[in-house]
């Protein structure tokens, strides 16, 4: 009995020192070179599928992308073997259906073979009427995805085609906002496009796919979510990646129970605009307070915002931001040293049973 808990204790103990030891177990993780958001998006209108005159839906689209380069992108690829599901934008002539898949990776002669829902602009205007103006989401509905499920922990990974105003950050952020989790997914225009309306084609595709509907206020926060970032990011000499991982570095103190009322919100606020290097309008900062508010009723899990959107929060912590969850170093550490603590109590009290 002495040997088996002497034995226990001594291999605690230089666990210990090999834990101590600089270059061992626990150190940081290189910085990745692929963060959200690297490359600001242009300062643009956030228009979502606009007529834009008489060129909207004639004649012969081009597969040809064009969009601002996104480092970010997580170049996601549609495999033979996978099962997705494709929210299609209800309004898109049979040319620009073949660009859009095509430019998903799937053939159009293959369609029949995908679980298919279309996203018709009477929803767009349902959802967005309350966050951008009926001229700027327009009569047409181009907006399309395709989504497709993960294993537990894969998180969520985007790319995007013919999106020239919504980043990859401003999405991951507003759907791990909306509890989507573990998914593959391309968003994709006929032609460039800002992508906010996007978002309803995922959470249909999402539902369809999960058979699990997500709930009326968390929806309504993500696009609350997108559209504000979106306006934030367009303000003159305001960074995209900056307004991105400010909202995710907010909603993660939220989420921790941190910040639990408009003051402390506001006070985070200034403090965070300081840190990002952002400049808010007294009322940009109200928008923002009123968005935290109604995250903070979402009652998110924190440990689900760092591993959905794992690539922002890893630069924030590259930033020297705390993103440490329940499951990070610092309890990783702790949990470590109270085990040799009860080692110690429990070698001690079979020396003397």
């Amino acid at each position: 009995m002495i040997k088996r808990h002497r034995k226990r204790l001594m291999g605690l103990i230089l666990a210990w020192f090999v834990l101590l030891t600089p270059g061992t177990a626990f150190a940081q993780a290189p910085e990745e070179s692929d963060v959200d958001g690297i490359t600001a998006t242009p300062s643009v209108e956030p228009e979502s599928e606009t007529d834009e005159g008489a060129g909207a839906d004639t004649g012969m689209q081009s597969t040809e992308v064009s969009q601002t380069k996104d480092e970010a992108d997580d170049n996601v690829v549609i495999e033979e073997d996978d099962k997705p599901y494709l929210a299609l934008g209800a309004d898109l002539s049979p040319e620009q259906q073949a660009t859009v898949l095509s430019l998903m990776g799937i053939a159009s002669g293959d369609l029949g073979n995908y679980d298919v829902s279309y996203v018709t602009n009477t929803e767009e205007h349902t959802y967005l009427d309350a966050y951008i103006s009926k001229s700027e989401i327009g009569s047409k509905s181009w907006s399309s995805v395709v989504i497709v499920k993960r294993e537990k922990g894969s998180g969520i990974n985007i790319s995007t085609k013919n999106i020239n105003y919504c980043t990859i950050g401003m999405y991951k952020n507003a759907l791990v906002t909306a509890g989507i989790k573990d998914a593959d997914i391309i968003v994709a225009g006929p032609r460039p496009i800002s992508g906010t309306a996007a978002l309803v084609g995922i959470f249909k595709a999402y539902t369809d796919m999960t058979g699990s509907s997500l709930s009326k206020e968390s929806i309504d926060t993500a696009l609350n979510e997108l559209v504000l970032t979106g306006k934030l990011s367009d303000i003159e000499g305001v960074e995209s990646e900056d307004v991105e991982s400010m909202v995710a570095y907010l909603k993660q103190k939220v989420a921790e129970g941190a910040l639990k009322d408009e003051k402390s919100i506001g006070k985070a606020i200034e403090e965070a605009c300081d840190d990002f290097s952002v400049s808010l309008s007294d009322e940009e900062k109200s928008q923002l307070i009123e968005l935290m508010l109604k995250i903070k009723d979402l009652d998110l899990d924190v440990d689900s915002l760092l591993d959905q959107a794992k690539s922002i929060y890893d630069k924030l912590s590259n930033m020297g931001f705390d993103v440490s969850s329940g499951d990070g170093l610092i309890a990783k550490i702790g949990d470590f040293f109270s085990g040799i603590v009860d080692a110690i109590k429990d070698f001690f009290s079979g020396l003397f049973s």
